[in-house]
């Protein structure tokens, strides 16, 4: 298996055609995903081909967004079908690459402890210092898109999103839910301050 070749051949992909409207889901956020789940890999002591594996899949896990809006897991698991039997996946490295990148469509549904690990990574930033510069991101594109079009409604729609999000690993859960808590009463008090 060439993990390092499927890695090389998805990001020169991610940061060529993805388009420039998608301001959170782009290339610095698979960078940014694929970070966090090295880090959370190493302290949960994940490594050989299930790290590849899951190295794999961070990079895999939003690339349907470089064909579709809708369904984009499912997408990527398409393209990781096409791509990685080149690089010397098995079918059955395959599949567990598309369960993991399946895991993380909202509501997130992991199987496993790769699963897991990717699913806290991908929403890794809701409990970190930069919580509000990349949700500005995400704001951008949701309006991009034509999903939104106010702070207000951006606002709201978060507490719904952080009210509803649970962090799987005790890791996640240990250093990442009580900053997210704090940033979700900022969010709640903005929007009593801003009827």
């Amino acid at each position: 298996m060439d993990q390092p070749g499927a890695e090389l051949y998805i990001l020169s992909r991610l940061r060529h055609g993805l388009p420039k409207a998608r301001t959170y889901h782009n290339f610095s956020h698979t960078l940014d995903v694929y970070r966090s789940v090295v880090a959370n890999a190493a302290q949960a002591d994940v490594h050989g081909e299930d790290l590849d594996l899951l190295r794999t899949a961070a990079l895999y896990h939003d690339s349907g967004f470089l064909v579709q809006d809708l369904e984009h897991e499912a997408a990527g698991c398409v393209l990781a079908r096409e791509a990685l039997p080149q690089f010397g996946y098995s079918p059955g490295q395959i599949e567990r690459v598309c369960a993991m990148v399946m895991a993380t469509k909202i509501p997130q549904r992991p199987q496993d402890e790769l699963g897991m690990l990717l699913c806290d990574a991908d929403l890794d930033y809701l409990g970190r210092s930069d919580f509000f510069r990349i949700g500005t991101t995400l704001f951008w594109e949701l309006r991009n898109y034509g999903v939104l079009t106010t702070e207000r409604q951006w606002n709201e729609l978060q507490v719904r999103f952080l009210e509803a999000h649970t962090y799987f690993t005790e890791q996640s859960r240990r250093e990442r839910e009580p900053v997210k808590q704090r940033h979700l009463a900022e969010v709640k008090r903005w929007l009593e301050e801003n009827p």
